[in-house]
């Protein structure tokens, strides 16, 4: 209530409507998931369409509640989840890692770049069979092909933007006689933060289609291995349900990612 006063008239007006525009936006996300879910519902229960071939949400839920019933729901997210989030933080403190070196040693940087250019190209399931015999087919394999499709990702997306830096800023800094490593931490990282929360919004994807892809190649347990599985015994509903729980997972990992941001943003200003 103290810092609206400090608002004025036309301020609390505009909050305002930015305030309603954002609830209308929402609204409108819910109407347009809660239309599409209730016309897939009739079109399966009325048989517009086959509904083995696209189940529907009475049916997923269904499927979800058998792998509830039998005991294999959360083993089966736990071990995708926990693959997805180490090979993400992986992904994540190595590419800053080696983002960080590549800017301090200018050499190194330049005889580098052009490799991990040429390695973010490569498709990364290409190197499946090399995987599976380095790490053998446990959640080890799944794990360092998470890891490979982020860690590229996120030391380009990194390195640009340290290289991004105010000129003007470092020459200013440079000709106080500021330290290479005083320059890093007081204004180079700081400037990098926005780059560092869309790495973290890049990579979110990119973990999960790792522990996925992994999980089609070799796995034993897992949401692949469910999709997997669902589409040899031609159980549809199954491999509906386990993109449905994969979309419910991603979502809530990209969402505490856009909390992280608004949280950052709210202490920078």
């Amino acid at each position: 209530m103290k810092n609206q006063m400090q608002y004025s008239k036309e301020h609390r007006l505009y909050l305002q409507k930015v305030k309603q525009k954002t609830i209308w936006v929402n609204i409108a996300r819910v109407a347009i998931l809660g239309v599409f879910l209730l016309i897939w519902e009739l079109s399966a229960t009325l048989e517009w369409v086959n509904p083995f071939i696209t189940s529907s949400p009475s049916r997923i839920l269904t499927s979800i509640g058998d792998l509830y019933t039998n005991g294999t729901l959360f083993y089966h997210v736990g071990t995708t989840l926990g693959e997805t989030l180490i090979g993400f933080a992986l992904a994540v403190v190595l590419g800053y890692s080696i983002a960080l070196l590549l800017w301090w040693n200018e050499p190194l940087r330049r005889i580098l770049e052009p490799y991990f250019v040429v390695l973010n190209a490569l498709p990364k399931i290409a190197l499946g069979p090399l995987i599976i015999i380095w790490c053998g087919t446990g959640s080890a394999s799944i794990i360092l092909m998470t890891l490979l499709i982020g860690l590229i990702v996120a030391i380009l997306n990194m390195l640009s933007g340290f290289m991004a830096t105010d000129e003007n800023k470092l020459l200013l800094m440079r000709s106080m006689g500021a330290s290479k490593l005083c320059i890093l931490t007081k204004l180079v990282i700081p400037s990098s933060l926005p780059n560092f929360i869309a790495m973290l919004k890049i990579n979110v994807g990119m973990a999960w289609i790792g522990s996925i892809m992994g999980e089609y190649i070799v796995s034993k347990a897992g949401i692949g291995y469910l999709i997997v599985y669902g589409g040899q015994v031609f159980k549809l509903d199954l491999v509906m349900s386990a993109v449905f729980i994969l979309c419910v997972l991603a979502a809530a990992m990209y969402a505490l990612v856009a909390l992280l941001e608004r949280l950052v943003i709210k202490n920078r200003q």
